[in-house]
């Protein structure tokens, strides 16, 4: 039976409203799938893509048009994504998102769940609730349901919710990460060292792990590369 490799950390930089980032844990997730021993500890990191959004957010249609100069340019960003999205297999409702939201508490939730061991599991609720769902995902009861259906005590998570735990900790640390030069997301942190930037294909990261196991002196597995995708914002 293959031994599991030693740990290697993977830090992952994201924004739970970014469909870059949607994209990029769907490839990471199927190539970890395909090497049940990989080494990875992976943790995930807060970046607000709208550090400045209103606290209740905006009206989707109008952020988009704003932030992309007028409809056809939003429309233009966003059908790539939509060819992306589909070629990856992953399934954004884009009729159903409404709203835009601040997303300081769903990073929160993603810090909170980090302490109980289910980072992944909330990170995935909120990509469902966002893209797929279309949830409000700024909105305090929404929030408590992803916890409550991961396994986090709701009561718990909806008092932390009423006051300020954590807000300055989540600014920080996204604020700490633009000072060492990230600007867009996912950004993938190999063992503190190797920057891996955008929606990886799961080829990328089958490699990746193959490199790790040459380091270690195990047989190495070759995986072909691929090119990053754009992360947008």
């Amino acid at each position: 039976m293959t031994q599991p490799l030693a740990h290697v950390k993977l830090d992952i930089l994201s924004d739970p409203i970014c469909p870059w980032c949607y994209i990029g844990k769907t490839h990471l997730d199927r190539a970890l799938v395909d090497a049940p021993d990989h080494p990875f500890v992976v943790e995930w990191h807060p970046f607000q893509l709208n550090p400045d959004m209103p606290e209740g957010g905006m009206d989707r249609r109008t952020y988009l048009e704003t932030k992309f100069g007028g409809k056809d340019n939003a429309v233009k960003v966003y059908a790539q994504i939509a060819d992306h999205a589909r070629e990856a297999g992953v399934e954004i409702n884009f009729e159903a998102m409404q709203r835009t939201p601040n997303t300081i508490n769903a990073h929160r939730l993603i810090h909170w769940a980090g302490l109980e061991a289910k980072q992944s599991a909330i990170v995935d609720s909120l990509f469902q609730a966002y893209f797929v769902d279309g949830k409000d995902i700024g909105d305090t009861k929404v929030l408590a349901d992803l916890a409550e259906h991961v396994g986090m005590e709701r009561a718990v998570v909806e008092k932390l919710l009423e006051g300020d735990s954590d807000i300055e900790e989540i600014r920080s640390r996204d604020a700490h990460s633009r000072k060492m030069g990230v600007n867009s997301v996912p950004t993938f942190i190999i063992a503190n060292q190797h920057v891996v930037p955008g929606a990886q294909q799961p080829e990328l990261w089958a490699q990746v792990i193959a490199d790790i196991r040459s380091q270690l002196g195990e047989p190495a597995q070759s995986a072909e590369n691929s090119e990053p995708s754009g992360s947008t914002h």
